[in-house]
């Protein structure tokens, strides 16, 4: 029996010679969660002009302390004129600042009589004043390739009248499930059959990771339906994922499959949850080479897999090196536990408290319990070999990213 291999060499194994995925011009009110591909630099200064960061009166300070006549009212995107010598305007948030003003005294602070403005003291230069290009110069980068476009960059690129940007291809996936007793929600049940779960969720993960899923099927439990079902699924996807058939039993045979027709790069992992994990590649069309990922039926497995494996993988393609590791938190854990020579990757949730961060496992951590996974925050790693005591320091890798 092959020897169980470290996650290190299946990440390796999965990731290697692999290159993002070609460019593409989308506008930006459709580029939301994709990944930019290029830099792009600023076109303008923001903000454009000195502007008023409050409704007040706009001065020269050397005139503070001072009563003063308003010689002019400026209301943000209306135009302004040179501010005459010992004056105020009546300035408003967003108003330009005119020139000869270099200071904005907030209304409150500013008392009025017969019709003059009374100007408190000590009102130094650049108060309350918005300066020309304090956020953005114009020809200072303005994002980085590699980034996941998100409502602030949306906003970034709006605030330069950019309209559209180069962003990479979605990687495209076809989703495969094995199993004649796996039928989807809406069938009726037949004895032995149950519900595909592992379908939807990978397809919300997948689509979360960036990916757009063009092929969803089901593989007959024979040698030659998968092969062929294998074989027709690489020929539009960039990368190919099935769920179950990877292990040991007489009718799973996605592995034999990929072994015929393809190349397997890694078998069977030291991890719990997900030790069957194939990783290969398929001939795609042409010829090219098209990932293929075949993670266990057991629900949890195929969860924690997914982001273990197609995340990064993802990530890769679409040239996010957001996507390549999870975050992880230092906590504290409110449990006991041991391993073997396999890592855990345990489901846990976070309590956050000025004290630090505490892992609470759920108490049922079998490979087919899904509500594990619903109320997880993070998957407490667990290293091979080892004792975990009540109050001992964790990694844990946290869920609630994009």
């Amino acid at each position: 029996m092959a020897e169980l291999q470290p996650i290190e060499a299946a990440l390796a194994a999965l990731l290697e010679d692999v290159a993002p995925l070609p460019t593409e011009v989308v506008s930006c009110s459709q580029a939301a969660g994709r990944v930019l591909s290029e830099p792009v630099l600023a076109r303008l200064d923001v903000p454009p002009f000195d502007n008023s960061a409050m409704d007040g009166y706009a001065l020269h300070h050397g005139d503070a302390g001072q009563t003063l006549p308003i010689t002019q009212r400026v209301a943000a995107g209306s135009g302004v004129q040179p501010l005459s010598p010992a004056s105020c305007a009546r300035i408003f948030t967003g108003g330009e600042l005119p020139p000869g003003a270099d200071c904005v005294v907030m209304q409150e602070r500013v008392e009025k009589k017969d019709g003059l403005a009374v100007i408190p003291a000590d009102i130094p230069a650049g108060d309350n004043v918005r300066r020309r290009g304090r956020d953005v110069r114009a020809g200072a980068p303005l994002l980085d390739a590699g980034i996941h476009l998100d409502a602030a960059a949306l906003g970034h690129l709006a605030g330069q009248g950019i309209t559209e940007v180069a962003v990479r291809r979605r990687p495209r996936v076809a989703l495969l499930s094995t199993g004649d007793e796996i039928v989807d929600p809406g069938q009726p049940l037949a004895p032995g059959q149950i519900y595909n779960s592992n379908r939807p969720m990978l397809r919300q993960l997948l689509e979360r990771f960036g990916a757009e899923v063009v092929l969803v099927a089901s593989v007959p439990d024979d040698p030659e339906g998968t092969r062929a079902t294998l074989s027709r699924a690489a020929q539009g996807a960039d990368v190919v994922v099935s769920t179950g058939g990877v292990s040991v039993g007489e009718e799973d045979h996605v592995r034999a499959a990929l072994e015929s027709i393809g190349r397997l790069d890694l078998w069977r992992l030291a991890i719990r949850p997900g030790k069957p994990l194939a990783l290969g590649r398929l001939p795609g069309k042409g010829g090219r080479p098209v990932r293929f990922v075949g993670l266990p039926g057991n629900p949890v497995s195929c969860f924690v897999g997914a982001w273990l494996f197609l995340r990064p993988l993802m990530g890769a393609l679409l040239g996010c090196p957001a996507l390549a590791e999870l975050p992880t938190l230092s906590a504290r854990a409110d449990f006991a536990t041991s391993t073997g020579p396999r890592r855990h990757y345990m489901r846990v949730a976070l309590e956050f408290s000025e004290q630090g961060i505490v892992a609470s496992a759920f108490r049922d951590q079998n490979s087919g319990v899904l509500s594990s996974c619903v109320g997880a925050d993070a998957l407490a790693v667990i290293p091979e070999q080892s004792h975990i005591a009540r109050g001992d320091a964790l990694d844990c890798l946290w869920l609630r990213v994009g």
